[in-house]
């Protein structure tokens, strides 16, 4: 007999019952209510961010090494936290290389990373392992088997990887800084989408013991980091850099085509990093440069390497033959590694990377050396480029992040862009750091400042320099709007300065106020502004406010006439008519026929007397 059957059996009864009625009306309620509970959990729970924003494979906490007594000097990192990628050894851990056959198939670790070593040696306080892409493949920061960090600036979108969950640690303010591995992308890419700051270092310079492999010759140790202090000090510890440095001129050289390939917006990028050098002592004006071009011309072994149907006469080109290259090394590399596991084992792989390591690992390569010949040439060129005191400024990846669950056909030409961008470091061994530059159409931007390989101590130095000034020309630029969009020639500060008389003469005082506080955030040095907020603080009735910001216009500049007025106002106010009288007489001084100030004073001379 079947189940319906069975329940209809069971529903013959005598229905002409009140209580039957009851009881049958209750129990309809209750389901009625059940379900729509378990429907309203349902679409609650996809609308609710992961624990953690989902950023952690394994929590513990790794204590620093105890601070040596006085006069020792404190450690560097004390009181900092910081999230290590599934890469790095931690004694009696299994690092799991973000695969669960992997994590089965091999022991707990014998020792502790010497990067991670270094970092509890100098006072910070390891507290977990992060999701990352399955064997550091692909550069979307996908897990099938841990799942995928959410992006806390961008929840829908992908937080780009491998090494996501230690973006995503950072960006959520879950620690203080993290560490990954990027081999192509994988701190830079995650940086720039998370909206953090993101420095992967020079090739070799610090220590991989304790790091599983994926490309030898392109692994670096990145780092990931809100605050610019924080990425400086991490920096100094793991690079082992000397503390005093003498200064160098700055020349920074905008990569004009690499813009040309992506959706940063170039105008307003320049437009920030020339106002920013200009304020700042030991910055040349910024220069343009074609890379593509010079690679084509400085690195002669790509011609290996470009498409059958295409040639290298063009800048595009050449970029897409470098990154073909650098696939090419990387794959040869992993395979070398990592062949025989994948062929042992057979893991369960995610879709976003299946394919990646199908391709490295049944690769065949016919011509090794030229692999490595067009890193050699990369680093020579890269060198007769920047010698020891040029900068490169470049969008550090070509596209806005995707939405999560793109389809292949989008990751393919993704993957293509992005590979354009990030093989310039990857195959010169160069250091970068990618710098977040706000938003664009609601996307996270990240702008790439570049320097030679060994010079990370003048580009950690001068991202610190930079940084705060790059911020303040960031939010003014961001916060424009299209009626008041860069022409190219108005500072920042002067567009906000615009703004807030345009909500001065629509009577709109706390928008002035605010405005004019933003422009001299980023220029303290103009007296317009203090003079012109003062005017909207006497809007407000905030008379101390305004007498302030008169005395600080009139400390920038002796003869701001509406200073000495508007400062002779609010003391008047605040009924301190001798002051006020001293400001109108000072105000004559400098325009005898001011009537406003000649009104004043005679008012306030029979005030006095």
């Amino acid at each position: 007999m079947s189940l319906k059957s069975i329940n209809l059996e069971k529903m013959k009864i005598n229905v002409s019952n009140p209580k039957v009625l009851i009881v049958i009306g209750v129990s309809v309620a209750g389901i009625l209510i059940l379900t729509a509970e378990t429907r309203r959990r349902r679409l609650k729970g996809r609308h609710t961010v992961k624990e953690d924003f989902g950023a952690f494979i394994e929590r513990f906490e790794l204590l620093p090494f105890p601070q040596l007594p006085p006069p020792a000097a404190k450690q560097l990192l004390s009181g900092l936290t910081f999230a290590i990628s599934d890469v790095f050894d931690v004694k009696e851990y299994v690092s799991g290389f973000g695969s669960p056959d992997w994590k089965r198939t091999h022991e707990e670790a014998g020792k502790t990373a010497i990067v991670v070593t270094t970092l509890l040696k100098n006072g910070a306080t390891c507290v977990g392992k992060t999701v990352m892409d399955e064997l550091s493949f692909g550069i979307t920061g996908a897990n099938s088997h841990y799942g995928t960090p959410t992006n806390p600036a961008m929840p829908s979108f992908i937080p780009g990887g491998p090494s996501s969950g230690s973006a995503v640690a950072v960006a959520a303010e879950l620690v203080d800084f993290a560490i990954g591995t990027d081999t192509i992308g994988g701190v830079r890419i995650p940086a720039a989408y998370c909206g953090v700051l993101g420095f992967r270092p020079s090739h070799g310079v610090v220590s991989t013991i304790g790091v599983l492999p994926n490309s030898q010759s392109l692994d670096t140790v990145g780092i990931f980091a809100r605050d610019p202090s924080v990425l400086h000090r991490v920096g100094h510890v793991l690079l082992q850099l000397n503390p005093v440095e003498p200064r160098r001129t700055r020349r920074i050289i905008v990569v004009d085509d690499l813009f040309q390939l992506s959706k940063v917006p170039q105008q307003k990028t320049v437009y920030i990093v020339s106002k920013v050098t200009e304020k700042l002592s030991g910055y040349q004006p910024p220069k343009h440069m074609n890379i593509g071009q010079y690679i084509l011309s400085n690195v002669p072994s790509l011609k290996y390497f470009h498409e059958q149907t295409s040639n290298l006469q063009n800048g595009t080109n050449t970029l897409k033959a470098l990154s073909s290259a650098m696939l090419l090394l990387q794959r040869y590399e992993f395979k070398t590694n990592h062949e025989e596991w994948i062929n042992t084992v057979k893991p369960r792989l995610g879709s976003g990377v299946s394919d990646q390591i199908h391709a490295a690992i049944t690769a065949q390569h016919e011509n090794i050396k030229a692999y490595y010949k067009v890193r050699t040439e990369m680093r020579a060129a890269l060198h007769t480029l920047l010698k020891d005191d040029g900068i490169l400024v470049l969008p550090t990846v070509a596209d806005t992040p995707l939405k999560l669950n793109s389809k292949k056909a989008i990751l393919s030409e993704f993957h293509e862009r992005a590979f354009a961008l990030l093989s310039i470091t990857t195959m010169s061994g160069c250091c970068q750091v990618t710098v977040p530059f706000g938003k664009h159409e609601d996307c996270t931007v990240g702008v790439s400042f570049i320097a030679f390989h060994g010079s990370d101590k003048f580009l950690l130095d001068t991202v610190l320099d930079m940084y705060q000034s790059l911020q303040g020309q960031v939010s003014a630029v961001t916060s424009l709007p299209p009626s008041l969009d860069l022409n190219g020639n108005m500072d920042a500060s002067e567009l906000l300065k615009e703004k807030g008389n345009a909500a001065y003469k629509g009577r709109q005082w706390n928008k002035a106020v605010s405005y004019y506080t933003e422009a001299i955030k980023l220029d303290e040095s103009n007296a317009t502004f203090y003079c012109n907020r003062a005017a909207a603080y006497l809007e407000l009735g905030c008379f101390q406010q305004a007498e302030e910001d008169c005395s600080r216009a009139i400390s920038l500049d002796k003869k701001n006439v509406k200073a000495y007025l508007r400062r002779g106002t609010a003391r008047e106010s605040v009924l301190y008519y001798k002051e006020a009288l001293q400001d109108f007489k000072h105000a004559l001084v400098l325009e005898p026929q001011n009537r406003v100030a000649k009104g004043a004073e005679k008012r306030l001379r029979k005030q006095v007397s």
